[in-house]
């Protein structure tokens, strides 16, 4: 965290347009219909606002008046608590234990994943990560077929964790077989939620062909 200096008029979101991670931070955006100002860093050249604002200089970095945050998860909590409505986080404790720590066995389970593969696409290294990756989505199918929402009868900040992911699959060379019908059947329901659509950068439309 970090204290700004100059306050900002207008809620201010540093993000890379292929990212995952700052993916799911403007699906919660796009979810609490938060205004703000999209700061797009592509490339090696990192802003100069970036490296004064994150000792880290990392995306997603969310400034609010003379508040900086980094990393994903904390932003989504605050920008979940700042704006409560829609609640993306159940009101009981206990939910929200079980919540995060489905977020987290994501972030460990698919994300480091998903990182090895934006680093290399192709060798021995990225095989074994696209076929751990795919055993590991695929065994949650189940879970996927419960609810209407992921471990929910209602959105939550889980599934916006979840949606880079499904969305990025095509794109990492991912099939799922036909045993994944639940978890496709749940991602084309959350793709075509109009929050979602207003989260994609023209890069993540063009993960999926332009759509």
């Amino acid at each position: 965290m970090t204290v700004v200096a100059n306050k900002r008029s207008v809620m201010s979101l540093f993000s890379r347009p292929a990212c995952p991670d700052c993916h799911r931070v403007r699906i919660v955006l796009a979810e609490k219909g938060i205004a703000y100002e999209a700061v797009l860093v592509d490339g090696g050249e990192i802003p100069e606002d970036l490296l004064d604002l994150n000792p880290y200089h990392s995306v997603p970095t969310l400034v609010d008046r003379e508040l900086a945050l980094y990393e994903a998860r904390v932003i989504m909590e605050y920008l979940d608590e700042r704006f409560p409505h829609p609640p993306l986080m159940p009101v009981d404790p206990v939910a929200r234990a079980r919540f995060r720590l489905a977020m987290y066995r994501i972030e460990r389970d698919w994300y480091t994943l998903v990182a090895e593969l934006d680093q290399q696409r192709t060798g021995k290294a990225a095989a074994a990560a696209r076929k751990t990756l795919r055993e590991r989505v695929l065994s949650s199918s189940e879970v996927f077929a419960a609810y209407p929402y992921f471990l929910s009868e209602e959105y939550s900040i889980v599934d916006s964790t979840i949606l880079p992911i499904l969305w990025r699959l095509p794109a990492y060379g991912v099939e799922l077989p036909d045993q994944a019908a639940p978890i496709m059947e749940y991602a084309e329901r959350m793709f075509a939620r109009e929050p979602f659509q207003r989260s994609l950068t023209e890069a993540e439309r063009d993960m999926r062909g332009g759509r």
